[in-house]
């Protein structure tokens, strides 16, 4: 497995989508669910037949519905395509078997449609409108940003808008993410070492920052809570934040991975908290209090802790 995603529109329930990479065989979606009051985890199985999965993301809107950018190899060339699909229905809410049931009954992801990349190139990722209906969806293939909207029942992607690299060399997003802020109309994408930030209503740049990081930038996600800080990181093993209204040097960097950093992730109601990834097999969580939303706050609430506490709490 390489490409996992939270469900974010199941607001109930703790459930992941985690998808396969295997030449062999059929490759398949497989939707875990963290039961946690019984301290179990569930899995159920889903066919993902059309190829191995590199990226994987859930629609904000409905639980059932989700996209991936899988491999295809078609006349010895190997092409990375993107699509939206629905899982069946039953499944949509999870399920409570024991998880040594779920391979028994193997069922098929429908397909709602294609992104059709034909002209655009490979695909890298897939991203919804993060506070939208799961309408919105926008592609990073090779060096064009595509804006999509899909038609009623999710059977059909128009493409509404596009926008692409210009510049020497053979330019390619690595990855994107959606602001959850601004009413949802810029998105910030990574090529190479320089990190951009675009407007969807115009698909114009509105912020550079080049050399981001002293290699190729992996990563980035923005803070759920302060609207102009933005993580990245990178194959410097370096985390960087940043505050996009004045992109010339990082508010905070930090330097905790010794490999190349794969991933950073913001906790969406501690903004402080930090996760980051790395290919030095370590996942490091970092508590960033001075550039959270709350920097003078505790995460614990002030009234539990009695008067001894509270002077130790101080001195940590």
């Amino acid at each position: 497995a390489r490409a996992l995603t939270p469900q974010t529109a199941e607001t109930d329930a703790i459930r992941f989508l985690v998808g396969t990479q295997s030449l062999r065989y059929d490759n398949q979606i497989h939707i875990i669910d963290f039961d946690d009051e019984n301290n179990i985890i569930n899995k159920n199985v889903l066919l993902h037949q059309v190829g191995e999965i590199w990226h994987i993301s859930t629609s904000p809107a409905d639980k059932g519905v989700l996209a991936t950018c899988y491999n295809k190899t078609s006349d010895t060339k190997v092409m990375t395509c993107a699509a939206v699909w629905r899982m069946p229905k039953e499944l949509e809410s999870g399920s409570h078997e024991s998880p040594d049931d779920s391979s028994s009954n193997t069922q098929t992801l429908e397909l709602l449609c294609h992104l059709d990349n034909t002209a655009h190139g490979n695909m890298a990722c897939v991203m919804w409108e993060p506070m939208g209906d799961g309408k919105k969806i926008i592609s990073l293939a090779d060096n064009n940003i595509l804006l999509w909207d899909l038609q009623e029942s999710s059977d059909k992607a128009v493409l509404s808008s596009s926008a692409a690299l210009e510049g020497k060399g053979q330019l390619k997003f690595t990855s994107g993410r959606w602001s959850p802020h601004h009413n949802c109309t810029q998105i910030a994408t990574a090529n190479d070492t320089t990190v951009r930030g675009w407007d969807t209503r115009s698909m114009r740049q509105i912020y550079c920052i080049e050399n981001a990081h002293g290699q190729l930038v992996r990563d980035l996600d923005f803070n759920p809570n302060k609207q102009y800080y933005l993580a990245s990181c990178g194959d410097d093993c370096k985390v960087k934040f940043w505050d996009t209204r004045n992109v010339t040097e990082p508010v905070k960097t930090l330097e905790e991975h010794s490999h190349w950093v794969w991933n950073v992730r913001y906790n969406h109601s501690h903004d402080q908290l930090i996760l980051t990834g790395s290919s030095d097999s370590r996942v490091i969580l970092s508590n960033m209090v001075s550039i959270s939303s709350e920097p003078f706050g505790h995460m614990v609430d002030d009234d539990e802790l009695s008067d001894q506490e509270d002077q130790h709490q101080e001195e940590k």
